[in-house]
């Protein structure tokens, strides 16, 4: 049912009327009736997320069933299904890195794993579930290849993106993670290739800097874009983090351009409630990003970043989704089609889905 999102006379499946909810809990309202999605009459919020940890860094998860309830209850037909890579030590209390300063955080597959193993034993199509590699440490490129190999040997076919993987993330700092190097970037060759032939997009955690220094790492992925211009990069949070909060939007917005005009195949992530709460929020603000995007509406994807860590609910996820759907209400029509209705999404995953036309609206 999932696989029907934007086909002709369908473009929203399984709805039912809209209820007074900020995600629009309860289903969108079905557009099957007119072939178009009613913005004036259904929820702003996004029907894709491409940025969804399905397992948190330490402790017990939601259950794989739960959390896929929380997508169709919310309107979400399609989702990234990430692990997450960076994972606590078996023998910590901690549910969250932030929690345990001192404790490493590793690079490890036993997430990828036991998502592979959920996606598998139920195969679900609304949501669909595009399963994602977070196993990679990109400070040790030389193990990549191999671990994609028994990857391919354990879940064939299974795994089609790569990511949430950390060049550099300040916030683990104090958790003994240290920026990839450019030494480093240089001998991701092998395993870019295997990716850049399956058609398999990365999403990369890449800081910008600070807020004393906010274009620190900058150098990082301009290097990485460099030399991997045919592959499919996902810029993380475009780049924004609690440590880089009073960045000035223009230069910001400036440098995000820039960078799309240089390279073709990089695509924005739009996720983290960061963005809205420390950006879009602001006072003229929102409106800026919305004319950044309208101007590249092909070149973002929207997500909530949501850690499904077994201390959170529905309610949770349902305010995140809203938090971070919330630049939709400003942007323009082709805009709000190719990124809340996954447009983009769809391109970037090389799947056969066509998001609904966005319906004529006077004074639109």
């Amino acid at each position: 049912m999932g696989r029907r999102l934007g086909l002709a006379g369908a473009a929203l499946t399984a709805a039912v009327a809209v209820v007074a909810s900020p995600a629009g809990a309860g289903q969108a309202l079905a557009a099957a009736d007119h072939g178009c999605f009613d913005r004036a009459k259904e929820p702003y919020t996004s029907k894709v997320d491409s940025h969804l940890h399905f397992r948190p860094f330490g402790g017990k998860a939601i259950p794989f069933d739960e959390l896929t309830g929380y997508l169709h209850k919310t309107g979400v037909r399609h989702a990234s299904m990430y692990g997450i890579g960076q994972t606590l030590p078996v023998n910590s209390n901690c549910t969250y890195y932030l929690d345990c300063p001192g404790t490493p955080v590793v690079p490890s597959m036993k997430n990828d794993f036991v998502n592979a193993e959920n996606w598998l034993e139920s195969k679900p199509e609304d949501p669909e579930l595009a399963v994602s590699m977070t196993f990679m440490d990109l400070a040790r490129p030389e193990t990549i290849p191999s671990g994609i190999a028994l990857y391919d040997k354990e879940f064939p076919g299974v795994f089609r993106w790569a990511g949430e993987v950390n060049v550099v993330k300040q916030a683990l700092f104090p958790n003994h993670h240290k920026a990839t190097t450019t030494e480093n970037i240089r001998r991701w060759a092998p395993f870019m290739k295997v990716l850049r032939e399956r058609g398999i997009p990365i999403t990369l955690h890449s800081d910008l800097g600070s807020d004393a220094e906010p274009t620190k790492y900058l150098p990082l992925m301009e290097e990485i874009l460099r030399r991997y211009p045919h592959n499919k990069i996902v810029w993380a949070h475009m780049g924004l983090s609690k440590e880089l909060t009073t960045m000035d939007p223009d230069r910001h917005i400036r440098l995000m351009e820039r960078m799309l005009d240089e390279h073709r195949n990089l695509t924005v992530d739009l996720s983290w409630r960061v963005l809205e709460d420390a950006y879009f929020s602001k006072p003229g603000v929102r409106a800026k990003y919305a004319a950044f995007l309208d101007r590249h509406p092909t070149r973002a994807i929207p997500g909530t970043d949501f850690v499904a860590s077994a201390n959170k609910d529905y309610k949770v996820y349902e305010e995140e989704l809203d938090v971070t759907s919330r630049i939709n209400k400003a942007l323009g029509d082709e805009a709000f089609r190719d990124i809340a209705l996954g447009e983009n999404y769809f391109r970037l995953l090389g799947i056969n889905e066509t998001a609904p036309r966005v319906c004529e609206t006077a004074g639109r």
